[in-house]
This record gives structure tokens, C-alpha cells and sequence, in this order.
């Protein structure tokens, strides 16, 4: 008798706890409009391990409550005696995990084994960067020791409320809205047979690059003025968020404004999915304009106006440009009346005179409606839709057009956003211009998407006034080529980059001797990335988390690759990327208008690099050329990468720059361009022999210059070099 009434009374407690356990959920689901996405019959099956990012303390009781087999929620100590995870305490089962008892890790493994669900935190802590940080190796030895399948989960929303760790910069409320996002069940890799210390680094470092998976693929699917509207209803209108060169902070509500004026112009002028030039230099109007095009479904061609007319004119003809719109204050400035002048069958139109043109039926729907409600007032579109064009950056051959869709652009800045932490603590400067990927998505929109402040400048090339307005602006995040970077450290004084805590490098390969300079002088290591315009501003980067010198760190999240040997080149071999990335298509200059599909050898929706690369054992890429910059010198294929590496060991306070030209007998030989007056052949001899590089990679013939060609990204132009090497012959 005493048995049955303990059982009842069991019965009665559990049905007690059902009861408050099914209010508490209800409540939550109500005050935080909480969506729970994905497929959760895994879960239900049992035997799982959950592993989510750490935004809020309030994350361990929405896994608890809301996703099927009441999994076992890990927290640390600390946590655990928080008066928020104390009141869940009655209806969600918390257990802590304290690295010195690794009694409580064996009870985690023999709960997944007997066919229950156990929820970890592979970072430990609540986050305080609003991204991925350190991630410990108990998760993955948990997946590892039990051979569970792992469902990662990505909680969206926990980062604003107030139980977060992000500070005050970030917009916080009571009932923030949240989604949990469950991702298809997954298992780590077998690790190599490795002592204990090693095999725990390789599980802890799968498992980061696991959960910066998650991160990216728990993104949504938008287009980028739905994404700026976000930004602008998350972080509220008032607040300050880009700057330029006026001087003038604008706050989100007046970007919003002037991006409805300039919608409400330029439907006036061109029509739905018309390509639109766009011949701007970085000013916050450029920024609204793009958002403009791209929020009247329109397409908002980039134009390089340092290009040349000729180029520019291609270009146009090459995606179907019929209007472009520029400032004539700008050309004024940028002294481009004669290139303006030359081009043909284009109608220009000026933004001032976006005032005058708007009536009073304009200003009231701008003012009544579309600043009120402006999702309103937005055309249906697809995120699949074309959003912007790009062109190449022509170092190498004639410019393409790249079309870019919202999703494609999305999606990079979600890559970026799983790898490295920035937010409203931090300061973006930019002087990249808009007309490359590089500048225009990592460093213009992906920042105002994100709430992070943005101050940009017109050009990158005034070496001396950039190290001077980064440290009066406070700027934390610093972008360039390398290039650019040498400049600005060469000139900067030791103080000016005080407040700056990360360093990127792309669009050209970094020099060793500028990373060298930037971490004596300023005690800051640069992050070499690795992008290309078809392809999105970095396919690999390295970061604060995984960084390996002499590479351009591992690929980002959700980027599929593969290699493809080259006949005659013995390292390394061609890399071939997929991803959500990836460009609609090309605009041709010989095919006007017409856009055709990346394809490879490999197929449809892939894209031949024509990067020569190596891949090591712990996912780190390694440039080492580009297919068409080898030379087949005496029957091998010679690198002109190690021609200029050779040049810059003989003589590292000069620029050089390498091209192929061809013999009187028919072959290739070897030209080094270089700035170094003294350099001469037994100077490259001894230094081939310094590196252990081979006598045919010492350049046949060498010309003095007083500069390099460039383009206006800082890149090397090739094709100006090679017209230089046949008319110096």
C-alpha cells in the first residue's frame, strides 16, 4: 500500500510539473514570439547530443522546454547559481560541468548512450562578442565517446535580451524575438590516432568550424533592403551609424530617408530590373543609392571610374547600361569631365538633382508613407534576384560584368559573421572603393547590416591623412591590400592605430615584410583573406581563432572546393569553388546583355578559380599562383609569383612586378618591372639562392621604372605591364 501511494504521489508531482512546465512554455512562447524551425523527428528518436551557441543565459532553458526529449541542458557552476537559471530550475534539467570532475562527463556520455538528449554549450561561457568565441573540447568528447550524432541549433534573438553578456552597445529588451533553428543531425570526423592532449585539439577545433557552420547556415533568406530594415527596426532609428568624409554622422533614420527620396527618383527615370550605372565615390549617398536600386527592383551596376573611358564604355555596353547615375560634384573633383565626355549613347543623371525633382506628391508619400511604413511600399521580389553587378578588376585581361544576387551578397556576410566577432562596440573605416566586392559587401554594407558604425573615404590612396582619421575617428577595424596597408604603416605614427584590434588584408597577395611591419610598429597581426569577385569578398580568411601564417586561413562556411591538377605544374593544383556565394553569371563585352551561368570543368555552378593553391591537413589554404601567371621556361612551368618573391629578397624596400614575354625562337621568357635603380642579375642570382628557389625562376631581363601600374583597388596591372614589356623590348 505504501508503494502505490509513493507512486501516486510521484504521479501526482509529475502531473503538477507537466502542467507548469506546459504554462512556462506557453508564456515564453507569447511574451518572445518564439518559432522553432527544422526537423525535430531526430530529436524525438533520442540518443542525441545538441550543441548551440551561447548568447544568453536565458538559452539553456529555451533548449529544455522547447525541443523534444526534455534533453539534460549543460551549464557551468556559475550559471547554474544565476537567479534566471534557478526559477527554469524546477521545469528543465540542468546539470553542471566543471573541467576538474570528469566524473560529470562520464554521466553525459551514459545519458546519450541509454537513448537520451543532452544539450551542451561547446563555448562554455555566455558570449560577450555576439559571435563564436573559444570553444572547449567537452562537446566533441562527449559525440565522440558515445558515437552520437550531433543536431546543432542556432538560437537567434537571446543576444538582445537582457540576460546577454554583449554590453550596453548592443539594443537589449525584456522579450526580444527568437527563433530556435534546428539543423539536420551531423557527426565529427574520426580523429587520427593521436595521443589524448592532440586527438581533444582536433575534436575542439572540428568542433568550431561545426558551429560557424551553424552560425552561417541558420541565415536568412533576404534581400538586402529587407536586411537594412532589420538593422534600422533592431537598432533603433536614432542611432548613429555612418559617416564620411562631410564629416556629418548620419543615424539610420536619415539613411532610411535618404534612401526612399533617391527609391522615389530613380523609379521616375528607369524601369523594374533595368541595370543602372552607378559612378560614385564612397559617400553615405552611394550607400543609399545602392540600397535604393536594389529596394525598386533595379539593378545597381557598380562603375569603376578609374578605369578609363574606354573600359568604362565596355563595360556598359557589357550589361546593358543605358543610364548612369553621378554626381557633378564628383566629377568635378575627381577631374573625370574628359572620360564622361567620351562615353557614348548613355544618358547621365546627376543626384543633385534629386531635390528639385521631387513635387509635393513625392514629399508627402516619402514623409507620410514610405519613412512610416516602408515595407509598404517595397515591390515583391525574390532573394534569388540580381542585385548588383561588378566588374573584374581587369589586371589580367579585359573586364567582365559579375552579377550578383541578393542571396549571394547575403550570404558572404553571413560567412563573415560566423568567423569573426564585430558589432555596435566596433568602428569600420573604409576607403576600398564600392565598385569591388571587397570594398562594397565586407566593408560597406555587411558593417550597416550588422550595427556596426561605418566611416568612409573617398579614396585609399592618401597615405598620409588615413592613419590620422582612423585614430580621430576611433575606428576599430581596419580594411585594405596590402599595398594600401604598407603605405599607411610607412607613414602612420606609432599611436595612430591604438584603438584598432583587427587588420584584414585582401585583393592581392600580403607581403611578408608589410605584416612584419604592421606587428613591430603597432603590435597588430593582419588576417590575409582570400576572394575574388565571382566568388564574394573572401572564400578563406584567417581570424583571431584559427590563424596560420603564410596562408590565407581555412575556407569559410559553406564553401564546397576541389582541386584540379594542371599538366607541367608539379605543386599544388587549380581550385574550383560552390557555394551560396557564387555569382549569377558573367556579362560578356563580346555577348552585350546577356548573362551566362558560371560553369567548370566540373560542371554547372562551379567556378575554375584559376588559382593555383595547396590545402594542408588542418584546412589552411596557400596561394601559390594563378595559372596564367606561370611561364613555360625550358619545358616547366615557372611561377611569376617566385620571380617577384625573388626581386623583393634582392631588394625589399622597392616594388617589382613580374610578366611573360615572348622569345624570338617561339618560347616564354621572364620580365621583372621594378623600381630599384641598382638592382641587377647577380643581385636576383644570390637572392634565388637565399630561398632555395630555381635558376629559371630568375628573371631573363630586367626594367627600370619609376613606378608600378595599378588599378584603383591597389591591384597590380598586368595588362598595362605586359603592353609595357612589348614596347620596351
Amino acid at each position: 500500500m505504501g508503494g502505490c501511494s509513493r507512486n501516486a504521489k510521484i504521479k501526482r508531482l509529475k502531473g503538477i510539473l507537466d502542467v507548469i512546465r506546459a504554462m512556462v512554455r506557453a508564456t515564453l512562447r507569447a511574451l518572445l514570439r518564439l518559432r522553432v524551425t527544422g526537423d525535430l523527428a531526430p530529436l524525438r528518436q533520442g540518443g542525441r547530443l545538441i550543441v548551440a551557441n551561447h548568447d544568453s543565459l536565458l538559452d539553456g532553458a529555451l533548449i529544455g522546454l522547447f525541443l523534444p526529449g526534455a534533453p539534460v541542458v549543460v551549464v557551468s557552476r556559475e550559471a547554474l547559481r544565476h537567479p534566471l537559471v534557478r526559477f527554469f530550475r524546477p521545469v528543465v534539467r540542468f546539470i553542471a560541468l566543471e573541467p576538474t570532475r570528469p566524473l560529470a562527463l562520464k554521466r553525459l556520455i551514459r545519458e546519450v548512450q541509454r537513448g537520451g538528449n543532452v544539450a551542451i554549450f561547446p563555448q562554455g561561457r555566455v558570449s560577450t562578442t555576439g559571435t563564436v568565441m573559444k570553444v572547449y573540447g567537452s562537446a566533441a568528447l562527449i559525440a565522440a565517446r558515445s558515437d552520437a550524432s550531433i543536431v546543432p541549433v542556432y538560437i537567434k534573438g537571446t543576444l538582445y535580451s537582457r540576460s546577454s553578456a554583449v554590453g550596453g552597445a548592443y539594443p537589449q529588451r525584456w522579450f526580444p524575438k527568437v527563433t530556435l533553428t534546428v539543423l539536420p543531425p551531423t557527426k565529427l570526423p574520426h580523429a587520427p590516432s593521436a595521443d589524448a592532449r592532440d586527438r581533444r585539439r582536433i575534436l575542439a577545433d572540428e568542433m568550431l568550424r561545426l558551429m560557424q557552420r551553424t552560425a552561417y547556415e541558420a541565415r536568412s533568406r533576404q534581400t538586402l533592403i529587407e536586411a537594412f530594415l532589420d538593422a534600422v527596426e533592431l537598432h533603433g532609428r536614432s542611432t548613429c551609424i555612418i559617416e564620411d568624409a562631410r564629416g556629418a554622422p548620419e543615424s539610420y533614420a536619415t539613411l532610411l530617408k535618404t534612401t526612399f527620396a533617391l527609391a522615389r527618383f530613380v523609379s521616375k527615370l528607369t524601369q523594374e530590373r533595368e541595370t543602372v550605372g552607378v559612378m560614385l565615390p564612397n559617400l553615405s549617398t552611394t550607400v543609399a543609392l545602392v540600397l535604393a536600386l536594389t529596394a525598386m527592383r533595379r539593378v545597381a551596376a557598380m562603375l569603376n571610374y578609374s578605369a578609363g573611358p574606354e573600359a568604362m564604355q565596355a563595360a556598359c555596353v557589357a550589361s546593358g547600361i543605358k543610364t548612369i547615375i553621378t554626381s557633378r560634384r564628383f566629377i568635378q573633383v575627381a577631374r573625370l569631365h574628359a572620360n564622361v565626355r567620351a562615353l557614348q549613347g548613355l544618358r547621365l543623371v546627376y543626384v543633385e538633382e534629386v531635390r528639385e525633382s521631387l513635387t509635393l506628391a513625392d514629399r508627402l508619400w516619402l514623409i507620410l508613407r514610405a519613412v512610416r511604413w516602408p515595407r509598404s511600399v517595397l515591390p515583391k521580389q525574390d532573394p534569388s534576384d540580381t542585385a548588383v553587378v561588378l566588374f573584374t578588376s581587369g589586371s589580367e585581361a579585359r573586364s567582365k560584368g559579375v552579377a550578383l544576387s541578393h542571396d549571394a551578397m547575403s550570404a558572404s556576410m553571413a560567412q563573415l559573421r560566423a568567423v569573426i566577432d564585430f558589432g555596435p562596440n566596433d568602428k569600420y573605416f573604409n576607403a576600398l572603393p564600392m565598385y569591388h566586392t571587397y570594398g562594397l559587401t565586407a566593408c560597406t554594407l555587411m558593417p550597416l547590416l550588422a550595427g556596426t558604425r561605418l566611416f568612409l573615404y573617398t579614396t585609399p590612396l592618401h597615405y598620409k591623412l588615413i592613419p590620422e582619421l582612423v585614430y580621430t575617428r576611433d575606428c576599430t577595424y581596419v580594411f585594405g591590400t596590402s599595398t594600401f596597408l604598407g603605405h599607411y604603416a610607412r607613414h602612420a605614427h606609432p599611436y595612430d592605430f591604438y584603438r584598432v584590434r583587427v587588420v584584414i588584408s585582401g585583393g592581392e597577395k600580403l607581403h611578408p615584410d608589410v605584416a612584419q611591419l604592421w606587428w613591430a610598429k603597432f603590435g597588430l597581426r593582419i588576417y590575409e583573406g582570400y576572394g575574388a569577385t565571382e566568388c564574394g569578398p573572401a572564400m578563406a580568411l584567417n581570424t583571431p581563432l584559427a590563424f596560420r601564417e603564410g596562408t590565407v586561413g581555412r575556407f569559410l562556411p559553406g564553401i564546397e572546393w576541389r582541386l584540379v591538377n594542371v599538366p607541367g605544374i608539379t605543386r599544388g593544383a587549380t581550385l574550383h569553388v560552390n557555394s551560396a556565394t557564387l555569382m549569377s553569371g558573367y556579362y560578356f563585352p563580346e555577348q552585350p546583355a546577356s548573362l551566362h551561368a558560371p560553369r567548370s570543368e566540373l560542371g554547372i555552378g562551379w567556378y575554375n578559380t584559376g588559382d593555383v593553391v595547396e590545402v594542408d591537413d588542418d584546412g589552411y589554404v596557400r596561394i601559390l599562383g594563378r595559372v596564367k601567371r606561370f611561364a613555360k621556361i625550358a619545358g616547366e612551368m615557372v611561377s611569376l609569383e617566385v620571380v617577384e618573391r625573388i626581386a623583393y629578397v634582392a631588394s625589399p624596400e622597392h616594388t617589382h612586378a613580374a610578366t611573360v614575354e615572348q622569345t624570338s625562337a617561339g618560347g616564354e621568357s621572364t620580365v621583372i618591372f621594378t623600381t630599384d635603380p641598382a638592382l641587377d642579375r647577380m643581385a636576383l642570382v644570390k637572392a634565388a639562392r637565399l630561398i632555395g628557389a630555381q635558376d629559371l625562376a630568375i628573371a631573363r631581363r630586367i626594367v627600370k621604372v619609376a613606378s608600378l601600374p595599378v588599378l584603383g583597388s591597389g591591384k597590380t596591372d598586368y595588362v598595362a605591364l605586359n603592353t609595357m614589356a612589348v614596347n620596351s623590348a
